[in-house]
């Protein structure tokens, strides 16, 4: 029907079928700068055992599984090994997922929701350009970008394992460097990424995200008639 109603309305050339992409999408290396965060193997395996507890902790008597499932723990033990630890770089695709784990991708999925709905993980989603010149889609969509997170309700079945241990002397001034080009980092941020950064990404996050580009873009509009002002007098 909608193919019949394009031919009536452009013509009876044939039009090449839109590739949609999914909501909240965002370009694929502009978002992950204040999504990604370092992170470190002891990070990991905490992360990884707390998942473990909170997987036994509700498994129900009779039950074969708790609130996660095994596949969610094979998934979440995957990426602690797969995350770049200096910059938490992870962006594995459903089909390496597959590929890796020997699961089907309906399992994946499911997988995947079951640990952000109990806030092992998060993810953005995001696209990169088709490459195609004139008509057609120009953008689809590309492997999703995704954070391991430690659950304050996960963090307290560890107990005394989930307390750092005493941090060594030689590492406080590491600590301490750390802290200053993370806060470098949080001022050069713009108006827009800083939400971003400062929250979890979510609906709040970004609809700051899209005041803070109004303003700027007010700011800029404001600079660029100051200065033609001055040139004209």
């Amino acid at each position: 029907m909608f193919e019949a109603i394009g031919d009536i309305v452009g013509g009876s050339q044939p039009q090449r079928k839109r590739t949609p992409v999914r909501r909240q999408s965002r370009a694929a290396g502009r978002c992950e700068g204040v999504f990604w965060r370092r992170t470190d193997r002891q990070e990991m395996r905490r992360i990884v055992m707390a998942a473990r507890r909170y997987e036994l902790t509700t498994r129900q008597p009779g039950a074969r599984s708790g609130a996660l499932g095994s596949i969610a723990l094979e998934i979440i033990e995957l990426f602690a090994n797969l995350v770049d630890f200096r910059t938490g770089r992870l962006e594995p695709s459903l089909d390496t997922l597959m590929r890796m784990l020997k699961r089907s991708r309906d399992a994946i999925s499911r997988a995947l929701k079951a640990l952000r709905a109990h806030g092992f993980l998060d993810w953005l989603r995001r696209y990169v350009p088709t490459g195609n010149e004139g008509r057609g889609p120009q953008v689809q969509q590309t492997s999703n970008a995704y954070r391991l997170l430690l659950p304050a309700r996960a963090l307290r079945l560890l107990g005394r394992h989930g307390q750092a241990a005493p941090e060594p002397e030689d590492f406080s001034q590491a600590r301490l460097c750390r802290a200053a080009e993370l806060e470098a980092h949080r001022k050069s941020l713009s108006l827009a990424e800083l939400p971003l950064f400062e929250l979890e990404d979510g609906p709040l996050a970004r609809a700051l995200a899209r005041l803070g580009a109004g303003l700027e873009k007010q700011r800029e509009s404001a600079r660029r008639t100051e200065s033609q002002s001055h040139s004209n007098l």
